[in-house]
């Protein structure tokens, strides 16, 4: 990992919290530091995301987003390990990755997973899942899921009638988010998830 925009490290020494754009490449985010294994022009960190994040400090981190960089990385489990690390009590993580029902996601080679709707749930404790719990001893770490979005695909024309009737509806509930996975999503794919997530810290220990 390698600190190239020295603002990171005054706004670490500030106590002030980072936002970071994980897998930025060439899309910069306003407001947020841009992370990408390559130099590329406006990269603030190189890093690879199989690595841990060592110049980044514990609880730094008051934001975190990534858009369809999660599916590339082989060593998922240790970076959420990191991601939940570096967080502060109550960051907002936002990750934005391919649903396995996605035909399109299964062409780049350099794909090494795909998601769901339970996913996430998997680094969460029983309390906060939904009805239908999924083990959750992969990690010791927990996070709380907020929120989980569909976003349909709609690349033909039925496609998009099918998203403007669907979408909202099934959007309202795990319990119809459910549903849809399991009965609709290989007719009518499911372009992308949006998970909104928290990490579980105890705000109180932390600040003493």
């Amino acid at each position: 990992m390698r600190v190239i925009n020295p603002d990171v490290y005054r706004d670490i020494e500030a106590g002030k919290g980072l936002r970071l754009n994980l897998g930025a490449g060439q899309k910069p985010r306003t407001g947020f530091y841009s992370v990408d294994q390559l130099p590329l022009p406006g990269v603030d960190i190189v890093a690879d995301l199989n690595e841990p994040l060592d110049e980044l400090p514990d609880d730094s981190v008051e934001e975190i987003y990534s858009r369809h960089t999660m599916e590339h990385v082989t060593e998922f489990l240790p970076l959420l390990a990191e991601i939940h690390r570096i967080a502060r009590p109550g960051a907002k993580i936002e990750l934005v990755v391919p649903h396995f029902s996605n035909p399109h996601g299964y062409s780049d080679p350099t794909h090494v997973r795909f998601f769901g709707l339970y996913s996430l749930f998997y680094f969460c404790d029983e309390a906060d899942q939904p009805t239908r719990k999924v083990p959750n001893f992969y990690l010791p770490q927990r996070f709380r899921v907020e929120s989980v979005t569909f976003s349909l695909l709609k690349q033909s024309l039925l496609d998009r009638l099918v998203q403007a009737t669907f979408q909202k509806w099934i959007n309202r509930s795990y319990a119809w988010l459910d549903w849809y996975e399991r009965r609709l999503c290989w007719s009518f794919p499911v372009s992308s998830v949006r998970y909104l997530l928290s990490p579980k810290k105890e705000a109180a220990r932390l600040a003493a």
